[in-house]
């Protein structure tokens, strides 16, 4: 039997067991099955300074797993109880079809949210979200990389459903300096922020007036005691881009040693400004840039920063902007390049490119840190993306990739 034959079978598969909501996540990320990805449920990704992981099964029987969410263990520095004093790193589902970005980053009462996608009505999934993590009701930063729908909806929200900004207190924003689009998101957006810094107390700054430190903002801001995070800069803060994803706030933080890189939706013009423009350390983690697309995380910036764990936001094989299999997020070339540094990389969701029923691929995914231990759960599974049963039906691992 060909491999092409094989592959097509397996993607059959793939599109039944979506049919038959084998792996459908409910609305508030609850699993309700795994779309074809069995195995390890609930698992660990657990690894020490050198990257070294671990994946750990359904009854964290592993001695590295130290993620077991809902565990209260005060005598263990990675327990996710409610006096975790790490660094918490949370990629969630956004409830429904379409690729979007959102990352919650949390230490003790401070939080940090970058980006809430991917429609409006993804505010149904990420509002009940933020609160269960949030419970002060205060957002102490929010950053918004830049004006694409998929990256801003929520803060919206729709009729009948309260939007982000509706629904909780934002001390800074910072965000875009430029935008093309002139959609109603983007206006909306605009409308929103600005009445959050006019009638709840908010500060706004720019991405280039934190670099410049203008205005009262900062380039650099401290979450908690050894941990921070930076505004990087690169060109398109000042010039115009043709893209709008070259608008893009980065980020980095630190926490000790480690570092984790935010560079939303950059592509390779600005990922070569991002990287002659900072001191870029090599990163623990790295969220990968415009959902997996081809068109970001190149080469100039993978071989500075050499990732050891990188999340991709998407649904895996969804058909929303192109029907060319191997360019559906995350792409074939995506994969190439990130194979050469490291075969830990997870996706939130998984789509069809036939269909448009979606489901888990790792679910949320949650990353504590105490800046020597680290450990990655997937709400559905730990599965990295090579071993998933998706990638064997869509993708090749390149024979030069880590193993």
């Amino acid at each position: 039997m060909t491999k092409k034959i094989v592959r097509y079978l397996l993607s059959l598969a793939l599109l039944l067991a979506l049919i038959l909501g084998a792996c459908a996540c409910s609305l508030f990320g609850t699993n309700a099955g795994n779309a074809g990805e069995q195995g390890d449920t609930g698992g660990t990704q657990s690894g020490d300074n050198n990257g070294a992981g671990s994946t750990a099964g359904p009854d964290g029987s592993d001695d590295t797993d130290k993620g077991d969410a809902g565990k209260d263990d005060p005598d263990d520095p990675m327990d996710d109880g409610n006096d975790f004093q790490g660094l918490k790193i949370i990629f969630p589902e956004l409830g429904n079809t379409s690729n979007g970005d959102c990352t919650l980053l949390k230490t003790g009462d401070t939080e940090v949210l970058i980006d809430a996608g991917s429609k409006r009505e993804s505010a149904k999934r990420l509002v009940p979200f933020l609160r269960e993590h949030c419970t002060d009701g205060i957002l102490e930063y929010v950053i918004v990389t830049h004006a694409h729908e998929d990256h801003i909806a929520a803060f919206v929200g729709q009729n009948g459903t309260d939007g982000i900004f509706s629904s909780f207190k934002c001390g800074t924003i910072i965000d875009f300096v430029s935008k093309n689009t002139t959609s109603r998101i983007s206006s909306d957006y605009i409308a929103w922020r600005d009445n959050e810094v006019k009638n709840d107390g908010a500060v706004h700054y720019t991405a280039l007036q934190c670099w410049n430190e203008t205005d009262g903002a900062q380039r650099e801001y401290t979450l908690a005691e050894g941990i921070s995070f930076q505004i990087l800069y690169q060109k398109y803060y000042e010039t115009k881009a043709s893209e709008e994803n070259n608008y893009s706030v980065c980020t980095l933080f630190t926490q000790g040693d480690e570092h984790y890189l935010f560079t939303g939706d950059l592509e390779k013009g600005g990922e070569e400004s991002l990287v002659q423009n900072n001191d870029l350390p090599h990163c623990k983690l790295y969220k990968a840039g415009h959902h997996g697309s081809k068109t970001s995380s190149n080469d100039v910036l993978l071989s500075v920063i050499q990732p050891k764990y990188v999340c991709i936001c998407c649904c895996a094989g969804s058909a929303e902007y192109t029907s060319t299999n191997e360019n559906t997020f995350p792409t074939q070339d995506t994969v190439d390049r990130l194979a050469r540094y490291t075969k830990n990389i997870f996706v939130t969701t998984l789509g069809s490119n036939l269909t448009s029923k979606y489901g888990c691929m790792n679910g949320d995914i949650t990353i504590l840190t105490d800046g020597t231990q680290f450990s990655l759960t997937g709400s559905n599974n730990s599965t990295i993306l090579k071993d998933t049963a998706w990638f064997q039906a869509n993708r090749t691992w390149p024979s030069y990739g880590v193993e």
